[in-house]
């Protein structure tokens, strides 16, 4: 699977994403959410690592693993600085494909090159502040053609709230990257994609 154009940003810190932060999957996992093992919905973000294997630069291939469903997804990350947020980053966060998030997701999103990096750290203050962040939408091709607009405006936490409810119990350091989350499609999966795939991420204000 291919991305595109050539990247220049690293992240230089954790990148830690976050789980059920779109409504409509929110909505679609909220009839389980009170059966075992936890038998309520979750109070604080549900959150999870892609570590440093995991990160390839835009146009760079990512190799998919031999006979597995592999799937992508756009997402919005927060760069943290000394003084907070400074930077917002596009991702595509590619995972194999499964069906539970009650076991920590290392063996399904930590593969190496499971995370596509934007070419670019835009400033905070370019896009108007957090707040300003509800108005993107993010959109996502596949070999050219259309497949899922990711509509801010839907998260469960917006911006500002996950990363104050975050900080409730984690430092974020300087270099640290706080991903908003991913919405699924209207079915409740996301985009599976296969050898030789071009797979594009765009959205006002950034490059693709």
């Amino acid at each position: 699977m291919n991305t595109t154009p050539s990247a220049t940003w690293l992240p230089g810190g954790t990148v830690y994403g976050t789980l059920l932060n779109f409504q409509r999957e929110f909505a679609l996992w909220a009839p389980q959410m009170n059966e075992p093992p936890y038998k309520s919905p979750p109070k604080a973000p549900v959150l999870y690592v892609k570590t440093a294997n995991t990160f390839t630069a835009c146009s760079q291939s990512i190799a998919l693993p031999a006979g597995a469903s592999v799937e992508v997804a756009a997402s919005l990350g927060l760069v943290m600085g000394a003084g907070g947020v400074t930077g917002i980053v596009l991702f595509n966060d590619v995972a194999i494909a499964h069906e539970s998030y009650y076991r920590p997701p290392v063996k399904t999103r930590c593969v190496d090159g499971f995370l596509g990096l934007g070419p670019e750290c835009v400033p905070l203050d370019q896009l108007g502040g957090l707040n300003a962040l509800r108005e993107l939408e993010i959109e996502l091709h596949r070999n050219g053609v259309h497949k899922q607009t990711t509509r801010l405006a839907e998260w469960v936490r917006d911006a500002a709230t996950l990363l104050a409810d975050v900080c409730e119990f984690m430092s974020l350091r300087p270099g640290d990257v706080l991903m908003t989350g991913t919405d699924c499609l209207p079915e409740g999966r996301r985009e599976l994609v296969h050898a030789g795939d071009t797979v594009e991420i765009t959205a006002p204000g950034f490059q693709t």
